[in-house]
């Protein structure tokens, strides 16, 4: 199978280690990748977010599956113009992609769905967002619209930061607040069938404790040990499946990766957030412990057979991924500082490039995503925190808490 990744991120990284480890593979390509993903892939310059370009590029290399990674090409329609050109895709289209989006229509598609969720209000201005905020009370969650990569939502006590941040982006979406451990749940589906992956907790604050600013995501972990036993068949039965029928029924059909953030509250779950792709840091860890080739499952995916497919196999034991960010992230990132010690196996890459003199160096917020496995979540933790200890980037911040509260056995229901 000849297979096209989209993106260059550490999302992107993890998922060409996937396909390069399934046997089917004997072609894979990366548009734009980068350093890390250079090691498995042949590399090529291209605008993700530019439909004709991906398509062009598909068709250059006669591949047979087109992976598309991040959230942006989806929304511009990379999937539509790809499969308009005969070729398999792994990814939603851009209708169906509003899932992603826009906040008010993954809300509005849950109401009607009948899917548990927070109460919400879609505000176009500082009156209507003050009203709601009033209405909903503290602590205040506030969520840009549209993509915001990561960093369009603020969940805060404080009101006035709240109203900044509804003033900066235009058209929100202000949420009651739901309490209880937040869960990852990633599914596989072709728009009927689904092929949910193993749940991951991932950690959204800059610093230890849950500290600081809201990111792109510091860390994560999988399995979840504490989360209950029918977690996943519940989340289907409620959330997923309704979902994709309404989908159906609007004539979107959503197949790719569904992201189903949950809050997993006193009432049940309830989701946080669709996103429409891979969630990036949690799958490093899903997919260091996912036995089943990787390309096979995406091809069911894409190619509307995913129900004939055999069931997932996973390996035992645990995996834990610590991100290693760049000075001054989730602000304005420095970048062009040298990184020594990145090029192992479970380092994988997220912002770095090579300068011109050939030396690795960060090139974003999120550099390094550096993850390990292990017989339990301990040995897992012992080993990321390990392979971090030979790592060398001026001004690094990684927290150390990662999936500590999970070993410590802290975390309730």
């Amino acid at each position: 199978m000849r297979v096209l990744l989209i993106g260059s991120g550490g999302r992107e990284h993890a998922l060409a280690v996937g396909l390069s480890n399934d046997p089917s593979v004997d072609f894979l390509a990366a548009a734009p990748g980068n350093p890390g993903i250079a090691q498995l892939a042949e590399l090529h310059e291209v605008k993700a977010t530019d439909p004709a370009a991906v398509a062009a590029l598909a068709v250059e290399l006669s591949a047979d599956l087109v992976v598309i990674g991040p959230e942006a090409p989806l929304v511009a329609g990379v999937a539509d113009a790809v499969r308009a050109k005969g070729i398999a895709c792994f990814g939603p289209s851009a209708a169906a992609a509003r899932l992603e989006g826009s906040k008010a229509f993954a809300n509005e598609i849950m109401a009607a769905a009948g899917v548990p969720t927070a109460r919400s209000f879609a505000c176009t201005s500082v009156a209507e967002a003050a009203a709601a905020l009033d209405e909903l009370g503290a602590p205040y969650v506030v969520k840009n619209d549209g993509l915001a990569a990561g960093k369009g939502v603020v969940v805060t006590d404080d009101l006035e930061e709240a109203l900044i941040h509804a003033e900066a982006c235009g058209k929100v979406v202000i949420e009651e607040f739901l309490p209880g451990p937040e869960v990852s749940l990633f599914v596989v589906t072709d728009g009927t069938a689904v092929a949910p992956l193993m749940p991951a907790q991932d950690f959204k604050r800059l610093l230890d404790g849950d500290e600081g600013p809201n990111t792109g995501g510091m860390g994560a972990y999988a399995p979840l040990d504490w989360a209950p036993a029918d977690l996943v068949e519940r989340v289907l039965r409620e959330t997923v499946e309704p979902t994709l029928a309404e989908m159906r029924k609007r004539g979107t059909p959503f197949a790719g990766l569904l992201y189903v953030g949950l809050a997993l509250t006193p009432d049940g779950p309830k989701v946080i957030e669709f996103n429409a792709r891979f969630g990036d840091p949690e799958t490093q860890v899903v997919l260091a412990l996912l036995e089943s080739p990787l390309a096979g499952l995406l091809h069911a995916a894409a190619t509307g057979t995913l129900a004939g497919h055999e069931p997932l196999r996973w390996s035992d034991g645990a995996a834990v991924t610590v991100v290693v960010a760049s000075h001054n992230y989730p602000g304005v990132p420095r970048t062009g500082d040298v990184i020594e010690g990145a090029e192992r196996p479970g380092v994988i890459h997220a912002g770095t490039a090579r300068d011109a003199g050939g030396a690795l160096v960060s090139a974003g917020g999120r550099v390094l995503s550096v993850t390990a496995t292990g017989a339990d979540l301990t040995a897992a933790r012992e080993a990321a925190y390990a392979l971090i200890e030979g790592i060398r980037l001026d001004g690094a911040q990684f927290r150390t808490d990662i999936a500590l509260r999970a070993v410590e056995g802290r975390i309730t229901l």
